[in-house]
């Protein structure tokens, strides 16, 4: 079905997982859904199903009990999918990374494929991630699609 894969590049959907942390990465996301930087021009839109996201922002710093919610709503999204983990707790555990409940980043947990480095990440440059995450839907799957962001 070619649709699919159209309407997933034309549209695609975002589930949010804010893992834990000060929520400042988690707060930028969201402002980049606002009219200021209007996200949803590209034709993304932020979803609570996981059923029907096709890219998966992780947020916070990935601890014990949210390891598990990470894992499922990551295994509950239909491939092809993009993890996208904005700001340097998620992408790295930030200055708790040697808590003795925290995971070093999100890839610990789950294969991201985006990195967005920061303390708060911007909403220039979360939005920069999600147009690259657009981008790695459309390629065919393989490989290795992992992405550095500045």
């Amino acid at each position: 079905m070619p649709w699919v894969k159209s309407a997933r590049i034309h549209s695609p959907w975002l589930l949010h997982l804010e893992t834990g942390g000060c929520n400042g990465c988690a707060i930028e996301f969201i402002a980049a859904l606002t009219p200021l930087y209007d996200l949803e021009r590209f034709g993304m839109l932020n979803t609570g199903n996981p059923k029907h996201a096709d890219i998966l922002v992780v947020t916070g710093c990935v601890n014990a009990r949210s390891k598990r919610v990470l894992r499922n709503l990551y295994e509950q999204m239909a491939e092809p999918k993009v993890v996208v983990a904005v700001g340097v707790c998620a992408c790295t555990g930030g200055i708790f990374h040697d808590g003795y409940n925290l995971a070093p980043g999100a890839d610990k947990v789950v294969p991201v494929d985006i990195y967005v480095p920061n303390c708060a990440a911007r909403p220039e440059a979360i939005i920069d991630a999600l147009l690259t995450a657009v981008d790695l839907l459309a390629e065919p799957t393989g490989g290795d699609k992992h992405v550095n962001q500045r």
